[in-house]
């Protein structure tokens, strides 16, 4: 689980993740980025909505995302608020899949956005 200070926790975080955000369609997702100050920890929110699947499919899609926000925590991304939402082609997606989509977006856009990592 993530800790409560890299959460996206209120609706008004997230509208401002979406509504001001770099987007970033893949595949099996779109990826939203918020810069915020360097040093800051990252946030992460998710939206797994019922076209992903039945609740068993949300729920270990929504747990894959959280594990690849995790990894990239560990690995140091600081400075940004992420909102995952997932596509229903995520739900057939392999966890090396949406693992490589999303680590590969966020290392690329943190980069530009002059959010460091």
């Amino acid at each position: 689980m993530l800790a409560r200070a890299n959460r996206l926790i209120t609706a008004d975080d997230y509208r401002a993740v979406l509504r001001k955000g770099r987007r970033n369609a893949l595949p099996h997702s779109v990826v939203s980025l918020l810069g915020r100050q360097t040093g800051d920890p990252a946030r992460f929110g998710f939206i797994v909505t019922k076209k992903v699947g039945n609740a068993v499919k949300r729920n270990l899609v929504r747990r894959r995302m959280k594990a690849i926000a995790w990894e990239l925590l560990d690995g140091g991304f600081t400075g940004a608020d992420v909102v995952v939402r997932a596509l229903p082609t995520s739900a057939e997606a392999g966890w090396s899949t949406l693992r490589t989509e999303i680590s590969s977006v966020l290392g690329g856009t943190a980069m530009n956005e002059g959010v460091s990592r």
